[in-house]
């Protein structure tokens, strides 16, 4: 009888072939690659791990550390290794100094400097990193727009809008929605996002202050102007599950900008309401061109995030996703209980789709799990089958490859019960990793 292991093996054979597009990604087009060790390593992901396992930094990286950084943060984590060795973020660290660097040897405090030095080496070959792509399989990425640069990576990019995200929380901030929307007012291009983690009393002051209502929809109607609309695929912003989503009127809204010094929760949720019916409305005008990605479950701790959605979250999106049919919503989900919920949503709601496996959820046990629920309950144009959130091409390959083992194992559990039969199973692939993205978001192959 040929078993399961024997069904995925001969299947992940297969999906190294099958190309796939990367849908979301934070790759910048001025260092493509990892410039050194740290770019691989302290990948915000790896330091969570190692924060965990008491590492004493937990915040991340500079985007553009110098040498005495990013060594002074390698020499801090590099004995907290043996700690992380079991985990998964590690075992994509793994990946990538085996495959991509030939490095085997377990990194220590005498060895990492000689890693270090490889890397940055081979950083310096302007074709390594589309040699990474082409080795991972990718034909095209999803990149903030943001990170375009020079444009030098237009043949292997294409872009989302990722700027003002005000329906995300910031801790002890109830005024971040209008603060998010006001950096916007009077600039002549986007700004790039904020960090999760803004420091309220260091955060620069904005260049216009919502005061009312009718501000608030002037500031909304420049932000929109600038959105370059056909000329990139998205935007890409986030869904907190602690605000009160719900429909408020000008005179709330003037009401509760009233109170901006004080601001409460409850005016927190009428500003970001307020704010996210505007966006979506002025959207939907361009909804044949344009797709609302957001992501949901991951609310902010000190560094990082944790993953956790409500019930009520999820019944307040049906309702915003009802009042506008016409424009077309992509859900990066970080909470595996709420995947369940949301594949109902995408079964009964057209504009609802949902894509791969986001950060609290890009563990191979989680990804096997909403794998299957979504296999089993959305039709193959209803689901994107992968997307790597990487900052580098480098963690781009690592998450490819596992994702394709993961997805070799579920598929061959399918076929080991004759649910499908191999080659049911490959065109399924195929269908979730390269063609639902082209359909949903009109991404093309790059060669």
């Amino acid at each position: 009888m040929t078993t399961i292991e024997t069904i995925a093996t001969e299947i992940e054979k297969a999906l190294c072939n099958q190309p796939m597009l990367d849908v979301h990604t934070h790759i910048d087009a001025g260092h493509l690659s990892a410039r050194g060790l740290h770019d691989v390593l302290l990948y915000h992901m790896v330091i969570s791990d190692l924060y965990a396992a008491g590492c004493p930094s937990g915040q991340r990286m500079s985007e553009w550390p110098d040498e005495a950084e990013a060594h002074s943060r390698l020499v801090e984590a590099v004995p907290f290794l043996p700690k992380i060795q079991n985990t998964s973020c590690y075992w994509g660290v793994r990946i990538i100094l085996r495959d991509l660097y030939g490095w085997e040897e377990p990194l220590t405090p005498e060895n990492w400097q000689r890693a270090d030095a490889i890397i940055r080496k081979r950083s310096g070959d302007a074709a390594w990193p589309r040699q990474i792509m082409d080795r991972a399989g990718v034909r095209r990425i999803g990149a903030e727009l943001g990170r375009r640069g020079d444009g030098s990576a237009d043949d292997i990019m294409q872009y989302a809008v990722e700027s003002a995200f005000f329906t995300r929380v910031q801790q002890g901030q109830n005024d971040a929605p209008l603060y998010e929307l006001e950096r916007t007012w009077d600039c002549d291009k986007l700004p790039p996002p904020i960090s999760i983690n803004l420091d309220a009393a260091t955060r620069p002051r904005p260049p216009k202050t919502i005061r009312s209502a009718k501000d608030a929809r002037l500031a909304m109607g420049h932000y929109c102007a600038l959105m370059p609309f056909g000329k990139v695929l998205s935007t890409a912003q986030h869904i907190s599950t602690d605000i009160h989503y719900r429909l408020v009127t000008d005179q709330e809204m003037d009401a509760a900008v009233s109170r901006r010094d004080c601001a409460t929760v409850a005016d927190r949720d009428t500003y970001a309401s307020f704010l996210l019916d505007l966006f979506l409305a002025a959207l939907s005008k361009h909804s044949h061109e344009f797709v609302y990605q957001f992501s949901l479950g991951a609310e902010p701790l000190p560094f990082e995030t944790a993953s956790r959605v409500s019930q009520r979250t999820i019944a307040q999106l049906a309702d915003i996703l009802q009042r506008y049919p016409k424009l077309r919503f992509m859900c990066f989900v970080s909470s595996r209980h709420a995947n369940q919920s949301l594949c109902t949503m995408a079964r009964e709601l057209p504009n609802l789709s949902l894509a791969g496996y986001w950060w609290h959820n890009f563990f191979p046990d989680a990804i096997r799990q909403v794998m299957n629920e979504r296999l089993d309950m959305l039709p193959t144009n209803k689901q994107v089958g992968f997307f790597s959130d990487a900052y580098c091409m480098d963690w781009l390959y690592a998450k490819a490859v596992i994702v394709r083992k993961q997805l070799a194992w579920v598929l061959a559990g399918k076929v080991a019960q004759g649910q499908y039969d191999v080659k049911a199973a490959l065109s399924i692939a195929e269908a979730i990793l390269l063609k639902t993205p082209q359909e949903l978001l009109g991404m093309t192959i790059y060669g």
